[in-house]
């Protein structure tokens, strides 16, 4: 590949995240965004031993399509027994051959194409050697008493027989003071030490060991050692391997993808004390004492802090960093979880093109009707606010993309239903995302028997899937919100500083890995979350940011600019134990140059250890005093400083406002367009919200877009002020976008439809009936309802054994007036509804409330309506068991359930499907 062509393919690639804010502004103001390729959600897509061919790709990839999927991220893993024939090694000239044509028929479609960076998880494989292996500090513990002989050979005490030997490092010698001497000159070569100095010594020989992790879920050809993440000759070998096996064509992929940070063990790697003292400016090795003591001390906590510091620097510069630069060498983007790493998230995230979260397990929604069984669900509360890393490292950067891994283990399988699906998409939307990826798709062929080729700890949202034929409803909601949510750039006026060297100073443990699955430890009892989630839920928005982010910002009429696409109106420093001189002067420049800045209270000390931390600590004393608070203000240069531990009250003092429609319990969101702001109102709270709101924009003219039908109207405002005023009407469950235009814009649109007060309502429960269109194990027999009703529980074996798609019919008279809106409601629906009226599709019914407008299909007099309904995969799988069918014989983990234990489903309740409760249509002003 030539320079000019990697050139051309680079600037391709950033053009795709560019376009979806830039383009998306110049369509008409009351027009929804175009639908592009990154509005639609990606998924994950496994490839099962890799054991794929053209035909089934080609018609695979035309399914997702037609299901309403933007792209794919490949990702080979172990494979299914029996098939072994048919699996290709990972890398080969068969695999590429496969990949090419994934990406040329992806192309053909208008799909995009991720690819994993190795196979299973984490990044490694058979060219990783033993020497680039994750690496793990070994310290092995003598004791050498005053007057008694020391016989014992110091060697390598090796876990099994198949354990390499660990390097030495050194040996070192501590007295009772732990004072320190390097004694490694006199350790023999048989393990004898030759060192008699009088005295009472703690001897720690120090050796450098290989941690043995393979790479998780392997896919055939990606079997090997883990990689050391920390040496750049190690992850330079790793990239150039690919660079070498990629070479000579142009595979038109979008981005390199890297999973969640899960190298077990790795602590150290080769020359990471030669590191330590060029970053620290102390030899580590001589306070060995402390860093393996977990003692609350404020020696041990400094040293710890220093360890993990530099440990951070090296994941960032040699991993992180360097990664992207190779990969944009190669024309290609990075797209990297950070979440589970021992560095600083933010810093880790803002070092790549496309930062990833992740949505791990089932959140509470207090929405009525919201199916949660606990026996279905992890024992895992999720919180938003981890999302916020991801998401503030790309806003601050001025990167437009966020994804996300999401709905991982949303609950057991073949039991996640799209009602449960939205209500934790649409927090991860608050939370700044905006291009979801699914966990996941498996790719399965077509002569694999039902339910086809699935992964573990996958939503299996595949082509076998009973909700598969209504699946581009729930995506073209995604879609839909997408293309606002990729339009503009954030709208969120304050930055609140993460003090993560307070993290980094826990006193307990080596390693601090900043984990999805350990929030209650280094994220809920600190001030920095408590003030950052008093804030959000009063009506703020806000971002992080980290110490390297405040030093590449500068000050714009006041505004602070963290990129030339984001600023923020105040930065908010919470209670801190440790703050580096270095950022406590970025923040006074930034207030020289104008900003505004609040500290909750006087950041306690300077981190890490050192010879001089005395005179560093009276700097900073200094620096800070130099401020001279009156009255909590400091007028500094042309901006202030303000001391105050009631925040809200300070940002209401200087004119900072927040939301106030947070009152009524929606939360929100904003985007600021070149021609307006959208907000995206969510109610999850458990009542109806029917009352006026205020918006903090000045608009006459505001839009709804629902993102659920594509529909939009005309709201109804009255000015107050700078801010805006509607009526809302929001029942729990429901999400809508409104635009608020600035200036005056020609606008043909109707008027948004009052749903508050029904005018009338018309019961059409009676006289259906059902037939069953196709599914597994076999279609049950057609039956008529007096009463529409579920059609498990019935008595009927074979329809309390049946996954998939089923119709009700039915006729009804029905007396429309002109210029009146009308609703069809369901009060249950299990789990997805298509409806047609007057053989006119009027859209699908799938998450609570369970509505639908029929304004347009409905007719004066008689009129026909056919509902079709998907249910879950459960009640097919539970017959599958009943009759020890076999279906899941997979090598590695073979298939587990929520808990992690073997999967059975044969004492399974039957789940309910079908339509339950009253059908209605309600006429509306």
């Amino acid at each position: 590949m030539t320079i000019k062509t990697n050139l051309i393919l680079l600037v391709f690639s950033f053009s795709l995240l560019a376009c979806t804010s830039k383009e998306r502004t110049s369509h008409a103001s009351a027009e929804w965004p175009e639908i592009t390729q990154t509005a639609k959600p990606w998924t994950r897509w496994w490839w099962m031993g890799s054991a794929v061919d053209k035909e089934n790709i080609s018609s695979l990839m035309e399914s997702y399509k037609e299901a309403g999927l933007g792209g794919v991220e490949i990702a080979p893993i172990y494979g299914a027994k029996g098939y072994e024939d048919r699996y290709i090694e990972y890398l080969s000239d068969d695999w590429l051959e496969m990949l090419e044509f994934t990406i040329n028929k992806a192309d053909s479609l208008g799909m995009g194409v991720d690819l994993t960076q190795g196979t299973g998880w984490p990044f490694g494989g058979p060219q990783v050697s033993l020497e680039n292996a994750a690496t793990s500090l070994k310290i092995q513990n003598y004791l050498i008493e005053d007057d008694k002989p020391f016989n014992t050979p110091i060697v390598f005490q090796r876990r099994s027989e198949n354990q390499p030997v660990a390097k030495l490092i050194a040996v070192m010698a501590y007295d009772e003071n732990l004072q320190s001497k390097n004694i490694t000159e006199f350790l023999g070569k048989d393990g004898k030490l030759n060192w008699n100095e009088a005295g009472n010594w703690q001897i720690k020989a120090i050796f450098l060991d290989k941690t043995g992790q393979k790479v998780k879920r392997a896919a055939p050809g990606g079997v090997g050692f883990t990689l050391d993440h920390f040496s750049k000759p190690a992850v330079d070998y790793y990239n150039s391997y690919f660079q070498n096996a990629l070479s000579g064509k142009t595979y038109g992929f979008r981005a390199f993808y890297n999973d969640s940070f899960e190298v077990y063990g790795a602590d150290f790697t080769d020359g990471f004390f030669e590191e330590f003292e060029k970053l620290r400016g102390y030899d580590l090795k001589e306070y060995l004492p402390y860093f393996e003591s977990d003692e609350d001390s404020e020696i041990v906590r400094r040293i710890k802090s220093d360890y993990r510091e530099t440990i951070n620097d090296l994941l960032l510069s040699n991993f992180t960093k360097n990664w992207t630069e190779w990969a944009h060498s190669q024309s290609k983007l990075t797209k990297n979880q950070a979440h589970g790493s021992p560095g600083n998230l933010l810093d880790l995230y803002a070092a790549v093109d496309i930062p990833e979260c992740e949505t791990f397990g089932s959140s509470y929604f207090p929405i009525p009707g919201l199916r949660r069984d606990s026996a279905d669900i992890r024992n895992v509360d999720p919180d938003p606010i981890m999302l916020k890393f991801a998401s503030s490292a790309a806003h601050l950067t001025g990167k437009n993309l966020v994804s996300s891994e999401t709905f991982t283990w949303l609950g057991e399988h073949f039991k996640s239903s799209f009602s449960q699906m939205k209500p934790e998409v649409e927090q991860a939307f608050l939370a700044g995302v905006n291009h979801i990826f699914y966990h996941g798709v498996t790719y399965s062929p077509e002569d694999v028997p039902y339910p086809g080729w699935l992964f573990y700890a996958s939503l299996n949202l595949t082509q076998q899937n009973s909700l598969w034929p209504h699946f581009n409803e729930f995506n073209q909601f995604i879609a839909r919100s997408q293309s606002i949510l990729q339009t503009g750039k954030p709208d969120n006026e304050l930055l609140v500083y993460w003090p993560v060297y307070d993290v980094w100073a826990e006193h307990k443990g080596k390693m601090e890995m900043i984990t999805v699955h350990a929030v209650d430890e280094w994220l809920h009892p600190t001030d920095f979350y408590k003030q950052s989630k008093k804030l959000m839920e009063s009506g703020y928005s806000l971002d992080f940011i980290s110490d390297d982010m405040i030093a590449n910002s500068k000050v714009e009429k006041g505004a602070i600019k963290t990129s030339e696409s984001n600023s923020g109106k105040v930065l908010i420093i919470p209670e801190t134990d440790f703050m580096p001189i270095t950022t406590l002067k970025n923040l006074i420049d930034l207030a020289d140059e104008g900003a505004k800045i609040i500290f909750q209270s006087k950041p306690k000390s300077i981190p890490g250890f050192s010879s001089e931390l005395a005179s560093s600590q009276a700097k900073f004393d200094q620096l800070w005093e130099s401020l001279n608070f009156e009255n909590g203000k400091s007028e500094h240069g042309n901006g202030h400083i303000y001391l105050s531990n009631d925040i809200q009250s300070t940002l209401e003092e200087i004119e900072i406002l927040r939301e106030e429609l947070v009152d009524t319990g929606l939360d929100f969101i904003r985007r600021k367009t070149n021609d307006g702001t959208y907000y995206f109102l969510v109610n999850h709270s458990p009542n109806t919200i029917n009352q006026g709101i205020s918006l903090n924009v000045d608009s006459n003219q505001l839009i709804l877009f629902d993102p659920l039908t594509g529909n939009r109207g005309m709201l109804e405002t009255k000015k107050m002020g700078n801010k805006t005023m509607i009526d809302i009407f929001m029942k729990s469950g429901e999400s809508i976008f409104i635009k608020a235009i600035e200036g005056k814009v020609d606008l043909d649109l109707p008027k948004w439809p009052n749903y508050n007060n029904p005018e009338n309502s018309v019961d059409i429960s009676s006289n259906w009936n059902l037939t069953f269109n196709q599914g597994q194990p076999s279609l049950p027999s057609s039956q008529a309802m007096l009463t529409i009703h579920p059609w498990t529980d019935q008595e009927d074996q074979a329809a309390d054994d049946f996954s998939g798609q089923a119709t009700y019919t039915s006729k009804f008279e029905f007396t429309k007036s002109v210029g009146k809106s009308y609703l069809l409601s369901i009060d249950k629906v299990n789990e997805s509804a298509k409806i047609w009226i007057n053989d006119q599709y009027a859209g699908a019914i799938w998450s609570i409330p369970y509505q639908l407008d029929v304004t347009e299909q409905l007719q004066n007099g008689s009129n026909s309506i056919k509902i079709e309904v998907a249910n879950l995969m459960a009640n097919s799988i539970r017959y599958l068991d009943r009759n020890e069918i076999e279906w899941r014989n997979y090598h590695e983990i073979n298939f587990v359930n929520i808990d992690y234990k073997p999967f059975d489903a044969t004492d399974w309740k039957t789940m309910p499907s079908g339509i339950d409760g009253k059908v209605m249509i309600s006429q509306y002003e």
